[in-house]
Formats: structure tokens, sequence, C-alpha cells
């Protein structure tokens, strides 16, 4: 599964991390829902950085499609809210 991060690139990553991925998810989703700030941070750089360690980076010339996009680290709680779909950032 192909991912990007914004602002940062793509990353080849095994559909077997996907249930690992969605506990990251539901943690932000509930940061997002709470207004949380602090939380909000801390939940967008574990997924962030769980796709980066679990990923391998892909060539800079790959054409291909991302199957998801996540939010660069930078992004804000309204930045993110506005991405989020019914499933969270990763559906599933």
């Amino acid at each position: 599964m192909i991912v990007r991060i914004l602002e940062e690139g793509q990353f080849d990553v095994a559909a077997s991390t996907l249930h690992d991925l969605n506990a990251l998810d539901d943690a932000l989703i509930a940061a997002v829902d709470g207004g949380d700030e602090a939380s909000f941070s801390e939940a967008l750089a574990e997924l962030l950085n769980a796709i980066k360690k679990n990923g391998e980076p892909v060539a800079e010339d790959y054409l291909g499609p991302s199957d998801l996009m996540l939010p660069h680290a930078g992004s804000t709680l309204d930045e993110v809210r506005a991405l989020l779909g019914e499933e969270g950032l990763i559906p599933g």
C-alpha cells in the first residue's frame, strides 16, 4: 500500500500493518473530536512515525497513485479535521 505524507513523500507500507495504523488513527480521531491540541500533536506524530518506520520510501520518479494521503507533521487540528472521512484518515 502506497501512503503519501503531504510535503514529505511516499512510503510503501505492508498491508499487514493496517491494524496497528488504524489504532493510531483512532487515537488521532479522538484527539480531533475532543479538540485536544496536545493529544492531537502526539497522535499525529505517532501515526506519521509509524508510516516512516514500517514503510520503505518510494522512488521519487514513481508516477503511480497513492492509496492513502496523510497530512504533514505541521498540520493543524482544523486542517486534519477537514481531511477526516467517516473512517478517519485510514479506512478499515
